[in-house]
């Protein structure tokens, strides 16, 4: 299988509104890169299929999109594998159904022009191709699956499941509240594609997580540097845009901030190694448990933190740059030198 990890367990960085700060990031000019990146329509090529047309159309569609097809099939729509025709009765089954030509429909009339999104993506990968120039860009592939994998990255692709873009309003989410909970599926909106594919990029195909963080502190500042780095990719964006925070969930933060921190010290949270002791600091969720009063308190705390850990430690040390930043492993000296102290 070529999809390296099914991102739709990556919740991290939705939004509900675009909402928070953009100060203090850098703007870079990237106007001279050249990229030619192109949002490949793979979900209206697959709508000229019919069962009338499938054995003439799939071997083309199949030439084209490659091992992107081989995935969609396979692991996506699930319908077979594609080394044998076999899979052709299961694709004409699927095509036909009246729920799939239900959601294709959907999806067209939201997504018949993808353009200004074509655009905002093309602007992220300049800002990538700035700050590192020897970074392979990959095909973008647009298409849905029926609420399998949003943004699914595999070999010289990343996907954008447009199904799971449609809106907060969009009639097909309530009925899939036992897989996806209201304060996720909330934010499945078209000004969330850009933050989720970047997102993607940059914790699959650039830094995955290293098998060696074991510790909170460990995965506070790697995810720290995720956020910093896709803020950096994405000057443009606020602050909750970036991590997924409501406007109460960024209020309670900015109010809360030194209590959190002091609450991690307090609990000698940095160093401990049992994941299950603080994952609650790390994963999406609505609130988090334990912290504040009622439900109202922000989640992903730890991802937070790390965030303004880095962002100290960067405006402190002006001189280290993004892929010094990315290569440093020494969590603890980042800490130290960012002489984070929050009031």
């Amino acid at each position: 299988m070529r999809i390296k990890r099914s991102f739709q367990i990556y919740l991290f960085f939705l939004i509900a509104a675009a909402l928070g700060s953009c100060k203090n990031k850098k703007e870079v000019d990237v106007s001279n890169i050249e990229l030619d990146l192109k949002i490949e329509r793979f979900d209206k090529d697959l709508a000229k299929v019919s069962s009338v047309n499938l054995i003439e159309k799939v071997p083309s569609l199949q030439k084209k999109y490659g091992a992107f097809y081989d995935d969609f099939m396979s692991e996506m729509l699930g319908v077979g594998n594609t080394s044998d025709t076999t899979y052709y009765k299961n694709l004409r089954t699927v095509i036909n159904n009246t729920d799939y030509r239900a959601l294709q429909a959907s999806v067209a009339e939201k997504f018949n022009d993808l353009s200004s999104t074509e655009e905002k993506l093309r602007d992220a990968f300049k800002h990538v191709k700035y700050y590192f120039p020897g970074q392979k860009i990959p095909r973008v592939i647009s298409f849905f699956s029926g609420f399998a994998v949003q943004v699914p990255v595999g070999d010289n692709y990343i996907g954008i499941g447009l199904d799971m873009f449609l809106g907060a309003d969009s009639k097909f989410y309530p009925a899939l509240r036992e897989s996806i909970p209201l304060y996720i599926s909330r934010r499945f909106t078209p000004d969330n594609i850009t933050p989720r594919v970047i997102e993607a990029f940059v914790r699959e195909d650039m830094f995955p997580e290293p098998d060696t963080d074991h510790s909170f502190l460990d995965r506070m500042i790697y995810n720290g540097k995720i956020l910093f780095l896709m803020s950096s990719f994405m000057p443009g964006v606020p602050d909750s845009t970036i991590i997924g925070y409501t406007s109460d969930q960024q209020k309670w933060i900015e109010t809360y901030e030194a209590d959190v921190w002091g609450y991690f010290l307090q609990e000698n949270l940095l160093y401990e190694t049992d994941y299950m002791k603080v994952q609650k600091y790390l994963s999406e969720a609505p609130f988090t448990p334990g912290l504040g009063t009622g439900n109202e308190s922000a989640p992903k705390l730890g991802l937070f933190t790390g965030w303004q850990i880095v962002k100290n430690y960067m405006e402190r040390n002006p001189n280290v740059t993004l892929q010094q930043l990315m290569a440093d492993t020494k969590y603890q000296e980042i800490l130290n030198r960012s002489h984070y102290k929050p009031k």
